[in-house]
């Protein structure tokens, strides 16, 4: 397993990153079936394990605490916060006072003193930068968190971060956890000329878009009993949307190109996603020992040009092919009272 620095933290991690979102009630709920594929994926050389609070309503985090006894310092541990983990409306978010919680909870339930990376899973438009960054300083200067990241944040919102942190003293995030994969390409575009200038890692989540690159999904079997258009029916998930029959389209010529560089589908689209030069660690998320078997071989797949410019001819480059894919959108943009002026005397002039 090829072993990558995360950004300029000196820790280095391995270029395959376990993701846990799958264990617990989210996916595989036999507890001792998802330490096994924990402990598969550490013997195979995979160094770097990613949770987050929110997974299974933080059964993910405890499966991996348990799971971890015994290897804890061999691991690089990732959890993040931000996603309600209650009813109660301070119980989510990254606001001082929900930060400080949540990482005694995560901490609790991960049994341990410390992670090593401690990422806002998404950006809090509803708090300063300011207040975050400094409550997860303090957190660094406990020895509670070893350093932290950011999860699916825009460019900008990445730039002002790095900011906030050199003008007010606070640590830096060190990493950047967008989506990425040959159908969301988007990142390409700011995120990682943005993350490459910090010197800051990338994370890349969803190299298999969600399912749509395991080579089962074919215009003849989508819509079988137990496949996620059956079960979901929604979103990128419709047949009948957009997003859904361009990539129907496009998955014949990413065949093609996999069985002409001799490798499937799966190993194909995470090596891909590792070619590029911003990426440190693509995240996996097995929910069966199967399914980590069969994404563990990227690992030792090196791309070739030839293969990488047949890719860019199929999705171009910084493209993205659904727009349900676009992780993160401006609240202003769901929300119609946000783009337009208010005509009762209060901010009008």
């Amino acid at each position: 397993m090829e072993m990558r620095y995360l950004g300029r933290s000196g820790i280095a991690v391995s270029s395959l990153c376990l993701g846990a979102m799958s264990f617990g009630s989210m996916g595989n709920t036999d507890h001792d079936d998802c330490g096994r594929i924990i402990d598969r994926a550490l013997d195979a050389g995979i160094n770097f394990v990613d949770t987050a609070d929110v997974y299974s309503g933080g059964e993910s985090e405890e499966i991996v605490g348990k799971a971890l006894a015994g290897r804890r310092d061999d691991v690089v541990l990732a959890t993040k916060f931000f996603n309600p983990m209650s009813r109660d409306r301070n119980h989510r978010g990254a606001s001082r006072r929900w930060i400080v919680k949540a990482c005694e909870d995560s901490l609790r339930r991960l049994n341990t003193d410390y992670v090593d990376l401690y990422q806002v899973h998404r950006l809090d438009e509803h708090t300063d930068l300011d207040e975050t960054l400094g409550a997860l300083s303090d957190l660094v200067r406990d020895g509670k968190v070893r350093m932290v990241g950011t999860s699916t944040f825009p460019a900008e919102a990445i730039v002002e971060a790095q900011w906030v942190a050199d003008t007010r003293g606070h640590v830096k995030p060190r990493c950047e956890q967008p989506p990425y994969s040959i159908f969301v390409r988007g990142a390409e575009r700011d995120v990682f000329p943005t993350c490459q200038r910090y010197g800051m890692g990338a994370i890349v989540w969803s190299p298999l878009n969600g399912g749509w690159l395991t080579g089962k999904y074919r215009r003849d079997s989508v819509a079988g009993e137990g496949s996620r258009f059956a079960r979901l029916g929604r979103g990128s998930w419709r047949l009948d949307s957009p997003g859904a029959q361009r990539k129907l389209d496009l998955l014949d010529q990413l065949d093609g190109i996999a069985a002409d560089a001799g490798v499937d589908l799966i190993t194909l689209s995470t090596a891909f996603t590792l070619s590029h030069p911003a990426v440190t660690s693509t995240i996996i998320g097995p929910r069966t020992m199967d399914q980590l078997e069969s994404q563990l071989k990227a690992a030792d797949v090196v791309l070739t040009d030839e293969v990488l410019d047949r890719i860019d001819d199929v999705v171009a480059p910084g493209h993205t092919i659904s727009r349900q894919d676009v992780a993160f959108e401006p609240q202003a943009l769901r929300k119609k009272d946000l783009r337009r002026i208010v005509r009762d005397g209060r901010n009008v002039a």
